[in-house]
Formats: C-alpha cells, structure tokens, sequence
C-alpha cells in the first residue's frame, strides 16, 4: 500500500494587533462606535476618511493617551493581552518602546523648550539604556536617514527653529528610535512636499523589511494610500463602512462614501485677473539672514535663508509658492508681511511696509492677513471661536456694536462651513480640519488684500480640501484678494494659482505662469518637484 504524504498544515500567524469592538465616548458623545480592525506583522493598513471621523481617536485610544474618555472593547496586542486592562505603568513600558506613534502636528507634539536632539535621545536612554554620547550619535544618525541635511546641526536646535518639514522628521526619527513593532503613523507626511514623501515612505518600507514593523497609517492622502499601503478601511462617523486590498477598494469602491472621496480632485481654476487691476503686493530685494552657530561651542555664523527676492502680485490673483522643505517658502511669507526682520522693500495697497513704526504697522495689518500651517499652535486654546474670529473686528471696526461683531463672526464662519454654535466652542473641541477653517475665518473675517495661506489645505482630507478651495475661489472673485499660497501639493497649486514661483536655497529657481510652468518646465529641479508627484 502506498503512502501519501500529506502537505504540512501552513500555520496561522495571529494578528500582531487586534481591535474588537471598541466604542470610544466622551461624555454622552460617542466619537468611535463598535470598530473591528486587525494588523498582521509586517503589514500596512491605512485608516481614511474625513476629518472628525474619528481616525485619530482610534489611534489615541490604542495607546490610551486620552485620559477623559471611556473605551469600551478589547485591543490585543503582540500576545500582552488587552491593552485597555493594563495598569499603567505597562502602558508607559509599551508606549514608544513596542508601539510608536508619529502625530499630525509636529509643532504641539515637540516640547518647545527643549532641542531635536534631547527628544530623541530621551526615547533612546529611557527604553534602550543609551550613554549620553552614543545616543546623541544615534540621533544624528536618526536624523539624516529621514532625509535631513546637517544633522549635527539640526540636532542642537529646537523646534521653533525648523520648518514644518524639519520638524515632521525629527518627530519621525524619535518614533523610529526604538524600531517598534507597530507605529501608527497619524498623516505622517503632511507637511513634507513630494520629494521628501517619497523618501519617508521608502524609509518605512525599508525600515518594515529589516524589523518587521507593521504600520497603521491615518490620512487623507488617497494617493499616499495607493502608493503605501496594503489595506484600507474607510471610516465615516466613527464606524468603518468599506474595507479591503488597496486594489480592489480603488477599482472598484463598493460603499457611496467610498465612492465620494475618490472622487474628490481640486476643481478647475478661475479665469485670469483683468490684467488692469491694481498691484496690491510689491517686493523687492528681500533678503533674510539669521545669525547661527555651530554646535553648543562654535563660531556665530550668518545663515542667508532668503536672498535676492522680487516680485508682484495682483488684486484677485494667486501666486503658489513652491518648492522642497526648508527652501524658504514660509520665511518668504513671513517676510513679506513683515513679520520676521527682513531687508528689501515691500508695498501693500499702496502703502511702504519698510521703515514704519509699530503702531502704524499695525493699523495696516487688516490689509495683509495670514492662515498658518499648524492650526492648533496659532489658535489660543483659552479663547472661544467667536473670540478667535472677532479679535480682529475689536481691533480694527471698533465702531461695531456687539450684535453687528457677532453676526459678521456667524456669517464668516458658515462661509468656511462651520454652525453658528460652533462659536461658543474652544479649539480642542474640533478636528485638525476644522481648526484649519477657524483659521481661515478669522484671516477672512477682516476681508484683507493680501492673504498668506501657509499649507491651508494639508491638513484637511480631499473633500473639505475642495470645499475650501472653492470657497477660496468664491471669495477671490467676489472681494479681489489677492493670495500667496504656499504649498508642496502641486496638485493643488495647478488648480489654484494662477503665477508659480519655485523657491531652492532661499532662492527663485524658476517663475512663470502656472500653466506653462506646469506643462513646459524650464529648470531641473522643477521638474524634478513635478516628477516626483
């Protein structure tokens, strides 16, 4: 009788994390309701949808960092059991050693008082028993492979001191210290422009295959998710209505939400200014320069950031200003409004910036209005929305009664999309998105010439995104004011603009109309940007 040898059984790996029936409630609000998810070692699963959905308070409540509200469910982690039954003090043991979590916003996530480098190297000695210098000489190295130049250097500064970008992957490279074994990503690639999302996710990947390390990824990035992740689930008011392979999802979306966010692209561009209107913006010779040095005891050195800066801006028109993190996009911004030292000379509606004292500088400061690119740090969490909108009101139409400041607030805040309740609220109280509009409104609300609009739409998902950059466009149209919009999604700079300068070094690399710079590049590094969207 002949034997038959049968295949050996393929073993079951268990889940490395595994959600079960998680509600997640604050107070009488129920923001999670009853979500199921799992995570295999060494796979990665994007969460998406809309701001408010309640994706990050998901990724809060695996490592239980809100201590206000009540989790109901079981989360089992690399066979430690439910991480909602553990005391504490094991928490603490897993938070940053065995799970890792990149935050959306880097500037209120990084401690304001102390430097790059003793953030990361407090991750590498209190989990990894560094010395004092080998764990600095691990945060160097940490730094460089996100792709940050001089990172000696970097190292010693604090987190004021960088850019958006900068200060993205230095909160990167502390996530990474420890080589987790899960890291939930929470719109880790927000503030970096292409070039450099490209490199972050090919350090994840690289990172995924030498340690194993699975990712759950928040964002409202679709085409980060295309090209990161393997699974997807979409979320929408807290429950999880569509889940699959990346392919399948994106082929063929079975759930109507689903369906709306892939198909939300930035709408078309206005037609072009009349060319007779007026100049409300005029540069020229803008320089900035800080002075900088060289480790804790080196030489003071002069840091040229912004040289040789000219340009013009129209009522109604749009300026995008491109280009890689820490070329100069927001130091660019910043100077124009006067808001930083600067040299050169800068005109407003008619009006000589350069020279003039505080006071008068301040009366013209209704003219030139600013939207930042982290919401949460530039809106004061001890004032209401109604006093965030109306500061500016008090300030500047003094002759407003209460009721007329308050109806003018009301308006401005359903123009972004916001309820007139929303006013009585405080900024925790909302989403990332929906601190962005706050943010947009109380620029608004004072109808400047000028708007700076730093990042405005990176931290919303693709269908608020759109919402605001229509409105954006309505408003343009309906009160001629003129944008400088800085961005690294050129997506959105194509639909927007309607002039691209592209910045390098502190310098304008290329400048032109949008549609010929975007079809017909001149210089390599734009088309290196454009390649790399």
């Amino acid at each position: 009788m002949t034997s038959v040898s049968l295949p050996a059984a393929v073993p079951v790996v268990p889940p490395l994390l595994s959600v079960e029936h998680l509600t997640v409630r604050f107070g009488e609000d129920t923001a999670v309701r009853d979500l199921s998810l799992s995570l295999q070692p060494g796979e990665k699963l994007a969460l998406v949808g809309e701001s408010g959905s309640g994706k990050s308070v998901t990724a809060h409540s695996i490592l239980r960092l809100n201590p206000d509200v009540s989790l109901n469910g079981r989360i089992h982690f690399a066979g430690q059991g439910d991480l909602l039954a553990l005391p504490l003090s094991a928490m603490r043991a897993i938070r940053g050693h065995d799970i890792a979590m990149i935050f959306q916003e880097p500037m209120t996530a990084l401690n304001p008082l102390y430097t790059i480098g003793n953030q990361i190297t407090e991750t590498l000695t209190l989990h990894l028993g560094y010395g004092r210098k080998a764990a600095r000489a691990e945060a160097i190295a940490l730094l460089a492979r996100t792709g940050l130049a001089q990172p000696e250097v970097l190292i010693d500064r604090y987190p004021f001191q960088l850019s958006g970008g900068q200060r993205q992957r230095a909160m990167i490279a502390m996530a990474l210290a420890c080589r987790p074994k899960l890291l939930i990503a929470d719109e880790p690639t927000t503030a970096l422009d292409a070039t450099l999302r490209g490199q972050i996710l090919d350090l994840l990947d690289d990172l995924q295959r030498e340690i194993g390390m699975a990712v759950l990824l928040i964002t409202h990035d679709l085409n980060l998710v295309r090209r990161f992740a393997d699974r997807v689930a979409v979320m929408q008011s807290g429950q999880i209505v569509e889940t699959g392979t990346v392919e399948t999802v994106f082929a063929a979306p079975q759930h109507v939400y689903t369906q709306t966010l892939l198909a939300s692209h930035p709408a078309p561009l206005n037609a072009y200014p009349d060319p007779s209107r007026p100049t409300v913006l005029e540069a020229t010779g803008m320089r900035v320069a800080f002075a900088a040095r060289q480790g804790w005891f080196g030489k003071r050195q002069e840091n040229v950031v912004l040289d040789s800066i000219d340009l013009k801006l129209a009522a109604g028109e749009t300026l995008g200003i491109v280009g890689e993190s820490g070329s100069g996009k927001t130091t660019l911004g910043l100077a124009l409004l006067q808001l930083i030292p600067a040299q050169g000379r800068v005109v407003v509606a008619g009006h000589a910036l350069t020279g003039l004292s505080h006071a008068a500088l301040r009366t013209l400061r209704r003219k030139m209005q600013v939207v930042f690119q982290d919401p949460f740090s530039s809106l004061s969490p001890r004032m209401t929305v109604a006093q965030i909108v109306g500061e500016g009101l008090a300030l500047h139409f003094p002759e407003l009664s209460a009721a007329e400041r308050d109806a003018r607030i009301v308006a401005t805040l359903e123009e972004v999309g916001l309820p007139a309740e929303a006013r009585w609220r405080y900024p925790h109280a909302f989403s990332g998105g929906q601190r962005q509009r706050i943010a947009i409104a109380r620029a608004l609300v004072l109808r400047p010439a000028v708007l700076l609009l730093d990042e405005p739409t990176s931290a919303l998902d693709v269908s608020i995104q759109k919402q605001v950059l229509t409105l954006l466009r309505d408003l343009q149209v309906r009160y001629g004011v003129a944008y400088l919009f800085i961005s690294h999604d050129l997506a959105v700079i194509r639909a927007v603009a309607h002039q691209v300068l592209v910045l390098k070094a502190g310098q304008i690399v290329e400048f032109g109309d949008a549609p010929t710079l975007f079809a017909q590049p001149q210089q390599a590094y734009t088309r290196a940007l454009l390649a790399a969207v």
